[in-house]
């Protein structure tokens, strides 16, 4: 399946400046090993050392929260987006 990653900005210096990746996967796990296969580090920063989402970083395929689907092993359809939101705080 084809699937198209939204970069954030903060990450872009490690996708050459791309704004979006167009990856294979059928999950989004599948998905970010490829990311991460084409542009190394990208996974550092997204999941903790035990293959986790890092709390701070939020992932939304096609508008939900893949925390709310079935996390990191969510099916994802071909032409489906998965975008990568940093979490924000402060007040």
């Amino acid at each position: 399946m084809s699937v198209t990653i939204r970069i954030p900005a903060q990450l872009r210096s490690l996708t050459g400046g791309a704004g979006e990746i167009a990856v294979e996967g059928g999950t989004v796990r599948e998905a970010l090993v490829a990311l991460d296969a084409a542009h190394p580090g990208v996974n550092e920063r997204l999941l903790d050392e035990n293959g986790a989402l890092r709390r701070f970083v939020n992932l939304f395929l096609a508008d939900e929260d893949v925390r709310f689907l079935e996390g990191l092993d969510t099916p994802v359809k071909d032409g489906q987006t998965l975008s990568v939101v940093p979490a924000v705080a402060g007040g």
